[in-house]
């Protein structure tokens, strides 16, 4: 059986290079294929455009896991909304029926909880239009794919930090970064256990949740994120100042749902991960 990555950036690629390990065959469309390891077959395709390539008719999974050019609403537009009707689009016009297709969203459809906790039941209201446009895709994808025999799971995952995404670490390493005076909930998750749950929501045997909430076990305050990072790079602490407004809301996000299904993280907190990222292990994709 096939697996169909559309959207092969880092995300997608690490994931697609775990299904190809465990025996799948992996065909991965993206814009520019010939940069993607040789255990994908790439495929040339822009999601925000249509037609899209023939679909491989043994697709059992399809994940949708692609990115915004732009941090405007017309590029999120294009890059979730319009990405996922030309992705169904494709499967319809090819007949296609896979087991599942999963959409990786962001916890930014929730809004700002005060710090308190947040799970896949809690009410989407989000507070910019990022949000705003991965719920409406979300939306898009239940009710096309409703009745059809394929299951729409939605993975919302927190900010995702790994090989190559070291921004705090670089704040910290230049003395710009800055403890916010206030207690901000921050909500995280390794590259590598995200795309390791994509591969296990795609590939359990049990029958998936409609949404899956993908962060660590700590929802840490960045406060002591940034503590942590200059202890580890032998660097005085940041100081405590005016941080900015919070640009995710302030929410603690649970995992329990998908811990639920038998999943588990290889980085369950920023420690670990933050370590690995230290050392210099891991590869980003191109």
């Amino acid at each position: 059986m096939t697996i169909l990555l559309a959207g092969c950036g880092d995300l997608g690629t690490e994931a697609a290079l775990r299904f190809a390990g465990l025996g799948h065959r992996v065909v991965g469309w993206r814009r520019s294929p010939s940069k993607l390891p040789a255990a994908i077959e790439g495929v040339a395709a822009d999601l925000s455009s249509a037609p899209l390539p023939a679909v491989p008719a043994d697709t059992s999974a399809v994940v949708i896991a692609v990115a915004a050019d732009a941090p405007r609403e017309d590029a999120y537009r294009a890059a979730y909304v319009d990405g996922v009707t030309h992705v169904l689009d494709a499967l319809e016009r090819d007949g296609v029926i896979p087991r599942r297709v999963l959409f990786v969203s962001s916890t930014a459809v929730y809004g700002d909880a005060g710090g308190g906790w947040v799970d896949e039941k809690t009410p989407t209201e989000p507070g910019g239009f990022s949000g705003r446009v991965l719920v409406e895709a979300e939306d898009l994808l239940r009710s096309r794919l409703a009745g059809s025999g394929t299951a729409a799971v939605s993975l919302r995952l927190g900010g995702i930090y790994g090989p190559g995404r070291t921004r705090l670490i670089d704040q910290v390493r230049s003395g710009s970064a800055v403890v916010p005076q206030d207690i901000r909930y921050t909500n995280r998750i390794h590259r590598d256990d995200a795309a390791a749950a994509l591969v296990h929501l795609a590939t359990m045997a049990d029958e998936p949740a409609p949404v899956y909430v993908g962060v660590d076990d700590d929802p840490a305050d960045m406060g002591s994120i940034l503590r942590f990072l200059a202890a580890e790079l032998g660097l005085p602490e940041p100081e405590v100042g005016d941080a900015g407004p919070a640009r995710a809301g302030n929410k603690r996000c649970s995992n329990k749902l998908l811990h639920g299904t038998g999943f588990t993280f290889a980085f369950p907190s920023f420690r670990e991960g933050y370590r690995e990222v230290i050392a210099g292990r891991g590869v980003r994709h191109p």
